[in-house]
């Protein structure tokens, strides 16, 4: 599994994760986020981002836990809805790196979203499957 190819790193708290950058539309400034009422975990609400109605994804709560600092900067990534590609926002907690590193397979009990791992300057960092994810706190 190991080839070199881009990433987007994002902060969440003090630990860094990364997405491909195949996944990664943009990074975009806090706007305003619209509630309602309803029953997925994850979903904090949603966005109107370039005229799209833009569910945001709170990862946050799976990957570092429910006490996570205030997010700064959506992440907005590709995700497959059925057929379909749609925007999803990923709320982070600061500003966002592309790099291209080699990614090498996750060893150890890692969580089936955790799809490949990146070293970098003694620093491992998980690369996340956002549709994996999703679909891993809906089971």
């Amino acid at each position: 599994m190991s080839s070199s190819q881009k990433f987007v790193l994002f902060p969440l708290g003090k630990k860094r994760f990364a997405m491909t950058a195949e996944q990664v539309t943009e990074l975009a400034q806090p706007d305003t986020l619209q509630t309602f009422p309803h029953t997925t975990p994850l979903l904090a609400g949603v966005l109107v981002r370039r005229g799209r109605i833009v569910p945001v994804l709170d990862i946050a709560q799976i990957l570092i836990g429910p006490n996570a600092p205030a997010r700064k900067f959506y992440l907005i990534a590709n995700r497959k809805f059925g057929t379909e590609m749609e925007w999803t926002a990923v709320p982070v907690t600061g500003e966002c790196e592309l790099m291209n590193a080699e990614m090498v397979a996750p060893t150890g009990r890692l969580p089936r979203y955790v799809v490949g791992l990146l070293s970098l300057d003694g620093e491992i960092v998980e690369v996340i499957d956002l549709q994996k994810l999703a679909t891993a706190e809906a089971a």
